[in-house]
């Protein structure tokens, strides 16, 4: 994250490099190659949202405890996640919060993390305290999956020195099993994700640490007269190893960072997403890092990982400077099955996006897509990589805000932003249709978090966006085509019962299971493919962790089918 002026910041010797005053203004240069005054028409079919967040009961507040010391944890939180946690049908809500500054605890309910229960015609009830989720300390990201392969998703929170592994009971409830599994709180801790890195039926857990922080460090950042305080530069903090634990299969976990090679490289973490970018059947972990090299972790098989993202082209932009890395998102937006990566920053810095070229190297395309174009004067958090109007190709969206809460004092940008969607047009390009989603998706709030879920059953694809002190956005896809859409649900028997890292390929499209989306969140949605006008899918193949290859012939559209993976 980066909150301030980008040019001359070391030599202006002051505190935190931000001037208030005409003598101290600094330009920005221009950026002609990415700004154009001719408004672009999309081909794609139209995407449409409705907020009913209101309307459905949701009425959670992202709690950040803000203070006049600024503490860099006040802007970083807002992790949510939609999953259907008692196998109802319907996706529910899981909110991370906050706590009480500088104690870092949740000294009332207004600091709960939150759960809501999709109670189906888009209506939610706050079932927080008798579900037993309200959860301790201040709490970062959130990352949900299967992990004792007992048919129901647990969740694990990511936060301030204070990690929690809930068990589901199955009746509604869970159990925090965190001291017992063997999961530490050693870290700052900002996000989670599940995988199974040995393919041995059982999802492991990948851990996202930031920055050496506590509330006793107390650095003055801002206006070198005292009059204005800010969250300071992430460069004045230590960078952390992120941690990997192995899934024992009996409830308990094994810390094997330093044996895998995970830590033994110091970041600032800010996302994971995981993919087998090299297609040699061991799922790799992207890791977004703030204002340093992004890290790419090759899986070799052995149980250890090489990091490679310098190597392969996804550490750094074309240019070669370190970027703002938020969020992250593996996936195919060209349809060529190849997974690529796509990253939020802030403005000025684009959310780069990295095509996959299927030789083991990737290549940076923010420009030519015109995501470049589209994003240049934005700030994002998190975000998705999914098909909105189900027209068979996966589009863009961002949750967006900057991380300065006084970023309008110096530049020429707002604290508080719309959100972004663009449009795949099927040409390997993008174009922002934000501004044709509806009249209630023009609200700037400071959004942070967004996980997607289909919360109304109908094939299209909703998406929840948290804001700092503020109003929580469900937003309900109302995109006017009717496209047909199919989704997988994935039932593993050698592989893990959620099928996490299992590959399904159409004719014309590919996904991977996965529920790590964007920055702290999580989106469990199965793998739903838009297809466009296509009634039937002569051929669908399913690759599982296991190994095992199997082949699904005329399937039908517009429902979720339940996939079980075949014995051998």
């Amino acid at each position: 994250m980066l909150y301030f002026p980008r040019v001359g910041l070391d030599q202006m010797k002051l505190p935190f490099a931000m001037c208030v005053t005409l003598a101290c203004l600094v330009v920005v240069p221009p950026v002609v190659a990415v700004v154009s005054s001719v408004d672009e028409v999309s081909r794609a079919d139209p995407i449409r949202f409705q907020d009913m967040a209101r309307a459905a009961g949701i009425d959670f507040v992202l709690q950040n405890c803000e203070t006049d010391r600024k503490h860099l944890v006040e802007t970083m939180l807002g992790g949510v996640a939609a999953f259907d946690y008692d196998n109802d049908g319907r996706v529910d809500i899981y909110f991370t919060n906050g706590a009480e500054l500088p104690a870092l605890k949740k000294t009332g309910s207004k600091y709960w993390n939150r759960l809501y229960r999709n109670q189906g015609d888009w209506s939610f009830t706050d079932v927080t305290e008798e579900a037993g989720v309200a959860g301790e300390g201040y709490s970062m990201g959130v990352a949900v999956a299967d992990y004792d392969n007992d048919g129901d998703t647990d969740i694990f929170v990511a936060g301030v020195y204070h990690n929690i592994l809930f068990q589901n009971q199955g009746d509604g409830t869970f159990r925090d099993v965190t001291k017992e599994a063997g999961i530490n709180s050693k870290f700052w801790s900002v996000a989670g994700g599940w995988f199974d890195y040995d393919r041995d039926g059982w999802l492991d857990l990948f851990v996202v640490n930031y920055v050496e922080w506590t509330p006793q460090w107390d650095r003055f950042c801002g206006d070198p007269t005292g009059n204005v305080r800010v969250y300071c530069h992430p460069k004045y903090f230590h960078g952390v190893p992120n941690q990997l634990y192995r899934n024992r299969g009996d409830g308990t976990f094994e810390e094997v960072s330093d044996r895998s090679g995970i830590g033994g490289h110091v970041g600032r973490g800010m996302s994971v997403s995981f993919e087998d970018y090299n297609d040699d059947g061991w799922l790799d972990a992207f890791v977004a890092n703030d204002k340093l090299a992004n890290f790419l972790f090759e899986n070799q098989g052995d149980g250890t990982f090489e990091e490679v993202a310098l190597l392969v082209g996804v550490a750094l932009r074309d240019h070669g400077e370190p970027i703002s890395s938020m969020g992250g998102e593996f996936k195919d937006y060209d349809n060529d099955f190849l997974p690529d990566l796509w990253v939020t920053a802030l403005d000025w810095e684009t959310f780069p996006l990295f095509r996959n070229l299927g030789n083991g190297m990737f290549e940076d395309v923010t420009y030519r897509t015109g995501v470049a174009k589209a994003t240049v004067r934005r700030s994002a958090w998190s975000l998705g990589m999914f098909d909105f109007n189900n027209d068979g190709w996966k589009d863009l969206f961002t949750a967006n805000a900057h991380a300065n809460h006084r970023i309008d004092l110096w530049e020429s940008t707002d604290y508080r932003q719309t959100n972004t969607i663009l449009a795949n047009q099927g040409d390997g390009t993008f174009v922002d249709v934000a501004g044709e989603a509806g009249e209630q998706f023009q609200t700037p709030r400071a959004h942070r978090g967004t996980a997607c879920g289909d919360f109304d059953n109908d094939g299209k694809l909703d998406m929840v966006v948290t804001a700092i002190q503020d109003a929580t956005e469900l937003w309900r896809n109302v995109s006017p085509v009717e496209n047909h859409w199919v989704v997988f649900k994935l039932r593993g028997t050698r592989s893990n019962r959620d099928g996490i890292g299992a590959r399904v390929r159409l004719p014309d499209q590919y996904l991977m299971m996965t529920t790590a989306v964007g920055y702290a969140c999580s989106s469990y949605t199965g793998v739903h493919f838009g297809l466009g006008k296509r009634e039937r899918l002569e051929r669908v193949e399913i690759l599982w962790p296991s190994g095992i290859r199997q082949v699904l012939d005329n399937v039908p559209v517009d429902q979720v089918v339940e996939v079980v993976e075949p014995q051998p």
